[in-house]
């Protein structure tokens, strides 16, 4: 694991917070001047520790009033239904991530759709019709507390 000195963990907290605030700002919030942070933030973009910036869309603003987990378990892991599963999953506009599980399931989706109508036909018609699903298990997010996601940088500062 990269090593990080404290000007880097806080760069890296405050531009999880706020991606688009000008280097200049960045520098003085964490206590460095402009050029030096420019080079550490160049440097981090380079070994891959910043991956990117966007925009966080309100799901809600954009007609998509259903968010869901669904826990999917396929028949076999043996003749090409993992990777014929992902393949299919990754063509899927509704869905927003996908994660390899351990336990019970083998895949987690995160969905979003605008309507519960919408989330049937999802679900009976695209995803239980791909080839090597077993079953899946629906779970209907009621609130988001906290998110979207952060990476924790607190490990960083033992």
């Amino acid at each position: 694991m990269p090593q990080f000195d404290d000007f880097e963990i806080r760069m890296l907290d405050v531009l999880q917070r706020d991606g688009r605030k000008p280097v200049s700002e960045l520098a003085q919030e964490i206590g460095l001047s402009t050029t030096p942070c420019a080079r550490r933030f160049e440097a981090l973009q380079e070994a891959g520790i910043i991956k990117g910036f966007a925009a966080v869309i309100s799901r809600r603003a954009v007609g998509l009033m259903v968010e869901v987990f669904i826990q999917v378990r396929l028949v076999s892991h043996s003749d090409g239904s993992p990777e014929s599963f992902i393949a299919a999953v990754q063509r899927m506009d509704e869905v927003s991530s996908c994660w390899t599980m351990t336990g019970d399931h083998d895949f987690l989706l995160h969905v979003m759709v605008p309507s519960v109508d919408e989330l049937n036909a999802f679900v009976m018609h695209r995803l239980m019709r791909l080839d090597g699903v077993r079953d899946v298990h629906t779970q209907l997010v009621l609130q988001n507390i906290k998110g979207p996601g952060h990476v924790p940088l607190a490990h960083l500062r033992r």
